[in-house]
């Protein structure tokens, strides 16, 4: 099977517009925000653009299953309850509806913060709040909403496999979610990636805790800060704390052989997306 990999692109102009931003790239896989990720507002999806999106990603060549919906920054599916937390599970309702028009099949959501209420009571609302937006969604619903661990920072949920596989095990329908595991959170939340050692053991962790049949996409970034240091800042492939060997380690591994690889790395004077993808092209050739 073909690699499967890209990037996080933009909607700019129209949702359509993600698909030829893609395909620019070189992408075989991608992933969008379907609204403004930084605003609680979202603009109806016309029956226009969505039939555009469809038509553009059916002649782009790449597969339905290789798009992904990460959805916006400001909700908080682990807050204790109140009106921030309803306009989240609500915001999480509208996202799995418009992955629904879209046709797309994964949404990826974070988890959130138990704002100091503790762990228990953060797993409690996030259950809470899935459960409620599948049963929202409407029943022609058939978006995999996939849980991403995070790095682990103070009062997140989420953090640890073992945590996301407790998250898992308290949900109803195992069909209807997965995990997205970012390798930079990895690193960050205290999994060592350095070493084809290091990676190999992450595997057997990840398989023996959360399953590998629940992992159905990758986040691909190399790490600013150290192992263990619980920071949330990605950097270009190969050039941060995880390094090559870790990272071509982990791309050729043959358990995600098959999951499409999105890229969330920097755009800056260093690199741009397109040396972002020759690099990890050439790290799955070797």
């Amino acid at each position: 099977m073909d690699v499967r990999v890209g990037f996080h692109v933009s909607i700019a102009g129209g949702i359509s517009n993600s698909v030829n931003n893609a395909k620019k790239l070189g992408c075989t896989a991608f992933q969008i925000f379907s609204r403004n990720p930084r605003g609680w507002a979202a603009k109806p999806l016309l029956r226009e653009e969505v039939d555009s999106f469809k038509n553009r990603l059916c002649e782009s060549g790449i597969e339905k299953t290789a798009v992904v919906v990460h959805m916006p920054y400001l909700p908080n599916l682990s807050g204790p309850p109140g009106e921030l937390y309803e306009r989240s599970v609500k915001t999480l309702i509208e996202e799995m509806q418009r992955c629904n028009l879209l046709g797309i099949s994964y949404l990826v959501i974070h988890l959130g913060s138990h704002m100091g209420g503790g762990s228990n009571s953060g797993i409690d609302q996030l259950v809470n709040a899935l459960t409620v937006a599948s049963a929202g969604s409407k029943s022609e619903n058939k978006v995999i909403v996939l849980l991403e661990n995070n790095v682990g920072q103070k009062n997140s949920v989420g953090g640890t496999l073992e945590e996301l596989r407790l998250i898992l095990d308290r949900l109803d329908s195992s069909k209807q979610f997965g995990v997205c595991i970012d390798t930079c959170h990895l690193f960050a939340s205290g999994y060592d990636l350095r070493t084809k050692e290091d990676v190999n053991i992450i595997f057997e962790k990840i398989k023996a805790i959360v399953g590998m049949k629940e992992l159905k996409i990758v986040h691909l970034n190399d790490s600013k800060g150290g192992l263990g240091s619980n920071l949330d800042r990605h950097e270009h492939i190969g050039l941060g704390s995880i390094g090559v060997e870790g990272l071509t380690t982990f791309l050729n591994h043959r358990a995600i052989q098959a999951l499409p690889i999105i890229m969330e790395t920097p755009i800056d004077t260093t690199r741009g997306d397109e040396q972002n993808l020759r690099v990890v092209l050439d790290m799955i050739k070797k």
